[in-house]
C-alpha cells in the first residue's frame, strides 16, 4: 500500500531535508511551498518529489490541496507542519501586519492542515502528525513576541490534538529545534553567528537538517507508537526543559 507524506515548508531548509528523508524511508511525498516557484522547480527536479503550491494560512486552499493530493497520490498517512516565517521585530514597534502574518502561517496553519486528514486518520485507525515548532516557543526570544507566541502554540495544539487522537492510532509530536544551518541563518553575519549564537550552543556548533529529519523518521515510524503529546527538544544542550 502506498504511504503518504506531505510536508509543509517542503522545498527547502528543514522541510527539504524532511521531504528527503521521506522519501528514502518509502513515502510518496508531496511538498508544500507558498511562492518560491524557481526553488520549488529546482528541489522536484533534483528529488523527484512532487511540489504542490498553496497557502496554509488559508483553510480552503488546504482543503482543496490536500484533496488534490489525495486524489493523485493516496490518503494522508502522515503530516510533518514545517510551514514558518519570521516577521521580528520589538513588540512597541511591531504592526498589526507583522502580528497577524505570524501567528497565521506559524500556527493557524496547523488547523487549516490537520483538520482535512484528521477523519480520514481516525477511520482508517493510523496517522503520524509532526509539527515543528522552535526554541522560541519555549524559552521566548528578544524581538520575537509573535513567533514566541506561535511556536508556544503549537506546542500547546500538539498535546490536546494527542490526547484527542491516542485511542485511535494517531500519535501527534513537536519539534522543537535550536539554530539550524538553513539559509535564514546562513544571511546572519557570520560575526554575529560566531559571537552572539555559537557560544550559547554546548554543542558548539549549528544543527544540521537532516538531523532534524532523522528525529522526523523515528516519530513516524511503528516503533514510536507508544510517542504522543511529546515535546522533542534539538538544540545542542542550548535550552534544557
Amino acid at each position: 500500500m502506498t504511504k503518504v507524506a506531505v510536508v509543509t515548508g517542503g522545498t527547502r531548509g528543514i522541510g527539504k531535508a524532511v521531504s528527503i528523508a521521506l522519501q528514502q524511508q518509502g513515502y510518496t511525498v508531496a511538498a508544500v511551498y507558498a511562492s518560491n516557484d524557481c526553488a520549488a522547480r529546482q528541489f522536484s527536479y533534483e528529488t523527484g518529489i512532487k511540489a504542490y503550491k498553496w497557502d496554509v494560512t488559508d483553510f480552503n486552499a488546504c482543503q482543496r490541496g490536500l484533496n488534490q493530493v489525495m486524489a493523485q497520490l493516496g490518503e494522508v498517512e502522515v503530516l510533518v507542519n514545517n510551514a514558518g516565517i519570521t516577521r521580528d521585530t520589538m513588540f512597541h514597534k511591531m504592526t498589526p501586519e507583522q502580528w497577524h502574518a505570524v501567528i497565521n502561517t506559524n500556527l493557524n496553519s496547523l488547523f487549516n492542515m490537520c483538520r482535512p486528514v484528521i477523519e480520514g486518520m481516525r477511520a482508517r485507525g493510523f496517522g503520524r502528525i509532526i509539527n515543528i515548532s522552535s526554541i522560541n516557543g519555549q524559552k521566548g526570544q528578544l524581538g520575537q513576541t509573535n513567533y514566541s507566541a506561535a511556536k508556544a502554540g503549537d506546542i500547546g495544539f500538539t498535546k490536546a490534538l494527542a490526547l484527542e487522537n491516542a485511542s485511535k492510532g494517531i500519535t501527534v509530536n513537536v519539534l522543537c529545534p535550536g539554530y539550524v544551518e538553513t539559509d535564514m541563518v546562513k544571511s546572519m553575519s557570520q560575526e554575529v553567528v560566531n559571537t552572539k549564537i555559537l557560544p550559547n550552543i554546548p554543542a558548539g556548533r549549528l544543527a544540521q537538517p537532516e538531523e532534524i529529519a532523522r528525529c522526523v523518521l523515528f516519530l513516524v515510524s511503528v516503533d514510536a507508537g507508544f510517542i504522543t503529546g511529546s515535546t522533542i527538544s534539538i538544540n545542542g544542550g542550548q535550552y534544557l526543559v
